[in-house]
């Protein structure tokens, strides 16, 4: 069976910190594809020859978008294979690549796996306080008063919101399960079977927020959900609650969070924020019960590994003429517009 042609489309430095040698070993097996070519641009004549002969363009973070003024070069195009978490992020036009019979994967549940235990860790960590303890008794330097000074705080029957049964949303139910934890959701794509089944409680946003000792985001950022975490609702979460957010900056009304976290009623912590990263003279910076993390929940240094081997199993399929295990609707993806 003849391969077929691909071609590599993102930042040439991503190929080897997403590829090991033996997912490149997959690709040049599965596919008829250089994998020391990268394009970086689809503007030259060069990249536009190799763009026109692929049937699969595997792209990743920082790849060109292909452009209308590219489309009449991709007649061959039979799939785009991406190494991130949106696929149509690429493409200009997701929909007319759609309509033309174009299908696509993503490796969004391979990178959901380190953002869900990065979000475990910071929940667990939230309802003990640990952070902030730690600054208590680095000041301090004495033992605190363990029975008096802890009212309140610990993981055991503690009330944790999850907004968002995402991909990661939902990896990270499924971390919270071993827990004594009251588990509220907040998605209004599902039924209270669906959130029961997923170990959750189906609530009302309001409810939620009031109600949760940390919120945890995992909704994608769409016109609808932008500053959907408003003041109104920052102002509904209890008493030193913990908002954390690794989903984007922006479903969070940024100004209403600086408010917030300003009078020290609550914590935040903060893989992502908008803009990203904060400006250098954000008071974020300066604030003791904000932690701001480097976009970096999501997969890192071996971590990226598990994404090429999920592109490499994806190539594999498509060559194989097998459905992909990842697919992702890029009709759909035109409509909502996620990245």
């Amino acid at each position: 069976m003849t391969r077929p042609r691909a071609v590599l489309a993102m930042n040439p430095r991503l190929v080897h910190a997403v590829f090991d040698e033996a997912a490149l070993a997959r690709l040049r097996r599965a596919a008829d594809v250089d994998t020391g070519r990268v394009l970086a641009e689809l503007d030259s004549a060069r990249s536009r020859d190799a763009l026109a002969g692929a049937e699969i363009l595997v792209a990743g973070w920082d790849a060109p978008v292909v452009r209308a003024e590219h489309l009449p070069g991709t007649e061959r195009l039979r799939a785009v294979v991406y190494a991130g978490g949106v696929a149509a992020t690429c493409l200009e036009d997701p929909a007319a690549f759609a309509a033309r019979g174009v299908v696509a994967a993503n490796a969004r549940a391979a990178n959901s796996g380190p953002v869900a235990e990065y979000t475990l860790a910071m929940i667990l960590l939230a309802n003990k306080r640990v952070l902030a303890e730690e600054r208590r008794y680095r000041a301090s330097r004495t033992l605190p008063d363990h029975f008096g000074a802890y009212a309140g705080r610990g993981n055991y029957r503690q009330t944790v919101g999850i907004v968002g049964a995402s991909t990661v949303g939902r990896a990270v139910l499924g971390l919270l399960r071993p827990f004594d934890l009251d588990v509220l959701l907040y998605d209004p794509t599902l039924t209270a079977e669906q959130a029961a089944a997923l170990g959750a409680r189906l609530v009302p946003l309001d409810e939620l927020m009031a109600h949760s000792r940390v919120v945890s985001l995992h909704q994608p950022l769409t016109p609808a959900t932008r500053g959907r975490i408003d003041a109104g609702r920052l102002a509904l979460m209890p008493d030193g609650a913990t908002l954390v957010n690794t989903a984007r900056g922006a479903v969070v009304d940024q100004d209403a969070l600086l408010a917030e976290v300003r009078t020290g009623r609550i914590d935040a912590v903060l893989d992502v924020t908008e803009p990203e990263p904060p400006d250098p003279g954000s008071k974020l910076w300066a604030l003791d019960n904000v932690v701001l993390t480097p976009h970096l929940a999501g997969s890192l240094g071996g971590e990226l590994h598990r994404i090429g081997d999920a592109v490499a199993d994806e190539v594999e399929r498509f060559a194989a003429g097998r459905p992909f295990a990842h697919p992702e609707d890029l009709a759909a993806s035109a409509r909502t517009r996620v990245w």
